[in-house]
């Protein structure tokens, strides 16, 4: 090992400023290594090494000005890393990582603290070379003490997805005070190196005497654009942008992280922020109930006007679903799922609730290209039919499409198909109440968990069908708190909660479809999903070499996960809802992910000290 390492440095000594330069040496130890300033998971990265600025930015934005957010519920801590603890919202402006991702390419990283990464073709490694430039908040450099200080800490102490891809690491080598070289053992796969790239890090300095599985309000030593200036423990939190920020003219950063200050304002729920908004006591405000945007931004006479958009984006949406709990019965059989599943009459509440700005979540991978759809190509079938015998036979035909009820004989069909399935699976009907045919006084009841009293309207729909099928369920709302401790503990029958996915899914489907990730808590597998089939797809998402593999995986993971009716999936827009003051601006280009917020910025201030009315600047209104 220490030949090879002793080699890598050779080629980070005499390597040349190419974006991607391929080793020259013969010895077989070191086959095909790469110095890259851009690391796309697959193909080549969009920039190369000379870019000045993204896309998407306008590189000329003004700084200055402050913008007030709101968010619910409460925080604690300021360790976003740690288990432990409500982080405070926002503290991706004060920790600065090894790489940057970027918006407007599925999965690619670009020099941030680290200038550049040498690794092989198998990505078994990683050499990070760190900027001399790069600095902490007090001025000290960042080295590669720290960031070998940040593995081990993180591996050992910070959230499950960090310590199971840390954990991956054979060894971890400085090489000197801005050269650090990772080995990746058994395990590792071709996101890796990517995850690696996305490590904060952390000042050894300032915590190598404090613990780091705590939750903590004090503002550790940090490297990232802002600076904390203020906190109300649990109520607000106050961002000033660093004028000596280190990072502030690299390519990544140019043009963003234009406002003076930001601030959080805690609200104890969404009305409470919503009406915090239209008083003129927040600046920016994105809506994600489509049936308040459409109703409830009528507002009254402020010194500011507001500006309304929907902006069109290309990322998957939320995956936001009412989840059935499979480790409890009788959510353990799919025609119960699948008959429970059918009930939900999505076309009334969106018209009726919704203003019709929904659209129905068919897919795991929502508003992309990433959802099945017809019947599996041959890639696809490639990768199911091993699985034949485990799978149902609908996982072979037509991508799954959510059942239709535009009138009430379409209605009266669904809960007919409804009651066959439950009755096939030894549900009965006795006096108008759904019981077990071997047993009638075993009830088919449960509790659907919500986080916020605004579902429950939809919820209560949705309970009164299942009621027509003599279904008894019964609504929980619970606080932030008691709900994040319910859903953490996968201590629920039915919740209302959602997945996230990307353009480049990888190594987080792990955690949300394995059996690992089904038996531990705090995990993302809240269906408790575990079978074969998912096993292997989501190991070979990870492993794809190329993005026409990763989407094979995807699609059939895709009807896997619909046929098996694992959720009651509701909806998604495409669009993300935005409302602004007018002193807001924003670049003309909006990336394939959606709303970079970093990116916007305050018009520029005229000689009384009053937004200049008359700037439009790049808005792209």
């Amino acid at each position: 090992m220490r030949k090879i390492i002793l080699q890598i440095l050779l080629i980070v000594l005499t390597s040349s400023n190419s974006f991607a330069q391929k080793n020259t040496a013969t010895n077989d130890l070191t086959p095909n290594i790469h110095t890259y300033y851009g690391l796309a998971m697959h193909g080549k990265p969009k920039y190369d090494k000379d870019f000045t600025h993204l896309d998407y930015v306008n590189p000329d934005a003004p700084k200055g000005g402050t913008l007030r957010q709101s968010q619910t519920g409460s925080f604690d801590s300021l360790n976003p890393y740690a288990i432990k603890g409500s982080a405070a919202h926002g503290l991706q402006l004060y920790y600065d990582r090894l790489m940057a991702r970027v918006w407007d390419e599925p999965f690619t990283m670009y020099p941030l603290i680290a200038e550049k990464v040498i690794i092989p073709d198998d990505r078994s490694q990683a050499t990070f070379i760190l900027n001399p430039k790069a600095r902490f908040h007090d001025g000290s450099p960042i080295t590669a003490e720290d960031v070998l200080f940040s593995f081990e800490t993180l591996r050992d102490y910070g959230r499950p997805n960090m310590r199971r891809v840390y954990k991956l690491v054979s060894e971890a080598k400085i090489i000197d005070d801005h050269t650090i070289h990772f080995a990746f053992g058994a395990g590792y796969d071709e996101e890796t190196v990517m995850i690696f790239s996305m490590m904060p890090v952390l000042s050894k300095s300032w915590w190598k005497d404090r613990s780091f599985d705590a939750a903590t309000l004090e503002p550790p030593l940090s490297s990232g654009p802002y600076m904390i200036d203020e906190i109300d423990p649990g109520r607000r939190i106050i961002y000033k942008r660093n004028p000596d920020y280190w990072g502030k003219d690299l390519p990544v950063n140019v043009g963003h992280y234009n406002f003076d200050r930001i601030i959080y304002d805690y609200f104890r729920d969404d009305v409470v922020a919503l009406q915090a908004f239209k008083s003129g006591d927040i600046d920016f405000r994105r809506e994600m109930n489509a049936g308040k945007w459409a109703t409830q931004y009528t507002l009254p006479n402020t010194q500011t006007e507001i500006i309304k958009e929907e902006l069109s984006h290309g990322r998957p949406e939320q995956v936001r679903s009412l989840i059935f709990n499979t480790r409890r019965p009788p959510f353990d059989v799919r025609e119960v799922r699948h008959a429970l599943s059918l009930v939900l009459d999505f076309n009334w509440l969106n018209s009726n609730l919704f203003h019709d700005k929904y659209k129905r979540i068919e897919s795991f991978f929502p508003n992309s290209m990433l959802a099945a759809q017809g019947k599996p190509d041959e890639a696809e079938l490639a990768l199911l039919l091993p699985w034949q015998d485990t799978l149902p036979q609908e996982v072979f035909g037509q991508a799954w499409t959510a059942p239709q009820s535009n009138s009430q004989q379409e209605w009266r069909v669904i809960l007919r198909q409804a009651d066959a399935l439950l009755k096939q699976a030894g549900w009965i009907v006795k006096d108008g109440v759904r019981v077990r045919a071997e047993n009638a006084s075993e009830k088919l009841e449960f509790e659907i968990l919500l986080g916020s009293p605004e579902d429950e309207k939809m919820i209560i729909h949705y309970v009164r069908a299942l009621e027509r099928l003599g279904v008894k369920a019964k609504i929980r709302v619970l606080d932030a708190a008691a709900f994040q401790g319910r859903l953490t503990n996968y201590d629920f029958d039915m919740v209302n909660y959602f997945w996230n996915n990307s353009l480049s899914p990888g190594t987080e489907q792990m955690l949300y479809w394995s059996c690992e990730a089904a038996k531990q808590n705090s995990r993302w597998n809240y269906a408790g999903i575990c079978t074969p089939a998912t096993e292997a797809l989501i190991t070979g998402i990870a492993t794809s070499k190329d993005y026409t593999a990763l989407t094979a995986h995807a699609h059939a993971l895709d009807r896997v996960l619909t046929w098996g009716f694992y959720t009651v999936p509701l909806y998604y827009t495409g669009k993300d809802y935005v409302a602004y003051r007018s002193f807001i601006h924003r670049p003309q280009t909006t990336p394939v992910y959606g709303l970079v917020l970093e990116t916007w910025w305050a018009e520029p201030q005229n000689e009384t000290g009053s937004q200049n009315e008359n700037n439009e600047n790049e808005t792209g209104k």
